[in-house]
């Protein structure tokens, strides 16, 4: 190999690779494609994450230095497992989605309470994928054809994001009549029209013809109300997979107790507070602001025994044990996963 200096005053490097004539086809079919393949994952690597977001309609690119990972992430361990093992075979499919005659994309609905961790789990998806991500706040965007722009300016490998879908947007059903105005932007459900954002617009970019127009891509929707959502947006092929970040369970607390203070699992205060968690619904964003309020692990997990004895006398008072009760089940996520 040689080596030369580039224009910025870095050493370029360049490597000739000599090969027998019979063995050609081996090397132009398989390895140098192999060499490619490598060069571009290692890449990939090291390569800075961007976050983009619309300005004066366009994407505008910042450093995304959140530092969110599924080590730290507040989540049941089963469903982050799960989480990563449909990541993984997702970015590894390239051929399978191409024999398939399927565009190589996959679509997650992130749907919970506010402060369960529905945007710290897209940007560990991020760190854990290495993709950028694509904000895409639909107030600021006037039509179907701004969307076309913008979804085709994207990058692959990279993950699109909808927070909070059901408020930011207007979604009836479609079998509503005009419908009832949920959100502040104007968005129907009819016909394709090129003066404002539809609903079949926004379909027709997450497994249309136009979800064609790049590859590697992850579509996100965030919602605290999946109720609310047209099923249209929910089937398998849009949205994938469906993704239910809960309350905090004893499990999710104590990966944040060691992430705060280093807690051990053998803390003598652990019984106590995960039975006062059986009793109180608390989000992990609850549980890590209290944390946060002291230096010492001993006064953080007192003052967390403080704030849940008094949210439970908040719940009593408010005669809330029967919503409490109807909202049991949401203490552990879980998953629907829809596979290919």
């Amino acid at each position: 190999h040689n080596g030369r200096r580039g224009p910025h005053g870095g050493c370029h490097r360049s490597f000739e690779l000599s090969f027998h004539k019979k063995h050609k086809e081996q090397a132009l079919a398989s390895y140098l494609p192999f060499v490619v393949d490598a060069a571009k994952a290692i890449r990939d690597r090291h390569r800075d994450l961007k976050m983009h977001m619309i300005e004066y309609d366009a994407w505008t690119p910042v450093d995304l230095r959140h530092p969110s990972t599924f080590h730290t992430i507040a989540m049941d361990g089963d469903l982050k497992r799960s989480v990563m093992d449909d990541l993984e075979r997702f970015v590894r499919r390239k051929y399978y989605y191409r024999r398939t005659g399927r565009a190589w994309k996959r679509g997650y609905l992130l749907y919970g309470p506010p402060g369960t961790g529905k945007s710290s789990l897209v940007a560990a998806m991020a760190n854990y994928l290495k993709f950028d991500i694509y904000d895409l706040e639909l107030t600021e965007v006037k039509s179907n054809s701004d969307l076309r722009r913008l979804l085709v300016g994207m990058s692959n490998r990279s993950i699109l994001v909808v927070e909070d879908i059901d408020c930011s947007i207007d979604l009836p059903q479609r079998g509503d009549q005009g419908g009832e105005r949920r959100g502040r932007h104007s968005f129907t459900g009819g016909e394709d029209n090129e003066d404002k954002v539809t609903l079949s617009g926004l379909l027709n970019f997450v497994d249309g013809l136009w979800s064609t127009s790049g590859e590697e891509r992850i579509i996100v929707f965030t919602t605290n109300y999946k109720e609310r959502l047209d099923p249209a947006l929910l089937r398998p092929g849009r949205m994938d997979m469906h993704i239910h970040m809960g309350y905090c369970t004893s499990e999710s607390f104590r990966i944040l107790a060691r992430n705060y203070h280093f807690v051990e699992d053998d803390h003598t205060m652990y019984l106590e507070i995960e039975k006062l968690m059986e009793e109180v619904p608390i989000t992990p964003a609850e549980v890590a602001e209290v944390l946060m309020r002291n230096d010492g692990a001993d006064a953080a997990l007192s003052d967390l025994v403080g704030f849940l004895e008094a949210k439970r006398g908040e719940v009593g008072a408010n005669k809330g044990v029967k919503h409490h009760g109807n909202n049991k089940h949401d203490r552990r996520g879980h998953r629907c996963c829809r596979e290919e």
